[in-house]
């Protein structure tokens, strides 16, 4: 597995991590227990970055997390996220406390907004991020689907952590962010989580140069996240509960194509 520093941390994060979107939700007992094997199963394969939050299937996502992880949450870095509408101070420590229960650990490794919310100052939710920092009960602070100028708001709101990343989505079939928000992360070496990398599954493989697949005997979904982590700010992380589809996603970046190739992709 790649790894790649988080933000200016010096912590190193497999480049190729689990997002869980969609896990958590099981009509049987043996379904969740198949989403706890595919998420230790990929913890195995080096994609020890595993996202989650408070939003995902009304927090049995994190609960799912949580179970996957008991035998070795020293080795899993763990992100999850608050929701929107418990931006305000006291919200967001409540949310924080209510994930931290769920997950079945005493910290968070990131903990991020997940969307932004112009109804609450983001000096008090910044605020309030910091205060779980000191409390010990997170370890760093992201946001997610910012822009580059919400993005400087929240790290300007901050007196002594850093906005140490970005999830956004990030893909074959959406890299919009490729005008500003990807130049900006790479300018302040903020790391750019990408999710929803194969566009959840609906990404036509049949236009992919299918010299560079036999050539580097990759797969699509293999090359498409190659791609969508070609620059070194950039890590990913794709969900998927299939076995198969893990292995295939952890071996994804065993080799990586020239900038020339890059530009075939897209």
């Amino acid at each position: 597995m790649e790894y790649r520093e988080l933000g200016k941390t010096g912590e190193k994060v497999p480049t190729i991590g689990m997002g869980t979107w969609g896990i958590g939700f099981y009509p049987t007992l043996e379904e969740r227990a198949q989403q706890v094997r595919a998420l230790r199963r990929g913890m195995e394969l080096g994609m020890t970055l595993i996202d989650t939050a408070e939003m995902y299937a009304s927090g049995r996502s994190e609960e799912v997390v949580g179970e996957a992880v008991q035998e070795n949450r020293s080795r899993v870095f763990i992100a999850s996220k608050v929701s929107p509408e418990h931006l305000h101070r006291t919200d967001v420590i409540k949310a924080c406390n209510a994930s931290l229960r769920r997950l079945g650990t005493s910290y968070i490794d990131l903990y991020q907004v997940h969307w932004p919310n112009p109804a609450i100052p983001i000096n008090e939710t910044m605020g309030a991020m910091e205060e779980l920092v000191r409390e010990g009960k997170i370890r760093y602070i992201g946001v997610s689907n910012f822009s580059p100028a919400g993005t400087t708001d929240a790290r300007n709101a901050l007196t002594k952590s850093e906005i140490v990343s970005n999830q956004i989505v990030y893909s074959l079939a959406n890299h919009t962010i490729e005008a500003e928000v990807l130049p900006y992360c790479v300018r302040e070496k903020i790391t750019l989580i990408a999710y929803s990398p194969l566009d959840r599954g609906r990404i036509d493989s049949s236009a992919l140069p299918r010299e560079l697949l036999t050539k580097y005997r990759l797969t699509p979904a293999q090359l498409i996240l190659n791609w969508v982590t070609r620059n070194e700010q950039v890590v990913a992380i794709p969900k998927a509960t299939n076995i198969a589809h893990l292995e295939e996603n952890a071996s994804s970046v065993s080799v990586r194509l020239d900038s020339s190739e890059y530009r075939q992709i897209a």
